[in-house]
């Protein structure tokens, strides 16, 4: 997909570090690191949340994927446990007030936000014997999509999906 934009550039164009570091000293907090900061930790916060990571262990994996910078887990965890949770709640206040018609022009979202889902289905053997899932299960994957605008499903072809249409 041409229009597709991430959420490390979206938040890169909404929060500046600058930005960042300024709402942590007025939260009073002290961030001594050089490598791992605020902010990194608030872009491995919006991945994890975004593709549902497990764990500290699993996100540190997948960072390196997504071109964040790449630290032990123990880091992650022990950064995550020192920072106080009214620099984040800030943070949000922020994003939440630049949230108006200039910012949305400046992210050049597409015109038509669409909405979708993938759900699997599962039900017993005996019901759909041609759609084996996991041994005495059987299942199907339904995948929806949605205008936005007025919740009426969009028209799914394989030029919106193709690595999930069947071959």
């Amino acid at each position: 997909m041409k229009n597709s934009i991430t959420i490390t550039s979206i938040l890169q164009s909404m929060l500046t570090p600058e930005e960042v570091q300024r709402v942590v000293k007025l939260i009073g907090y002290e961030d001594k690191a050089r490598k791992f900061t605020v902010y990194h930790l608030l872009q491995y916060w919006c991945m994890a949340a975004l593709e549902q990571w497990g764990s500290y262990r699993s996100s540190v994996d997948y960072a390196a994927l997504c071109g964040l910078p790449v630290v032990h887990y123990s880091r992650f965890s022990t950064k995550a446990a020192e920072v106080p949770f009214s620099v984040f709640k800030e943070l949000f206040h922020l994003l939440v007030c630049k949230c108006n018609r200039e910012a949305r022009r400046k992210l050049t979202f597409p015109k038509e936000l669409l909405l979708i889902d993938s759900t699997t289905m599962t039900v017993g053997k005996t019901r759909l014997p041609w759609a084996p899932y996991h041994g005495e299960r059987a299942g199907i994957n339904l995948q929806v999509a949605l205008r936005a605008e007025n919740g009426q499903p969009f028209r799914w072809s394989k030029r919106w999906a193709p690595s999930m249409m069947a071959p």
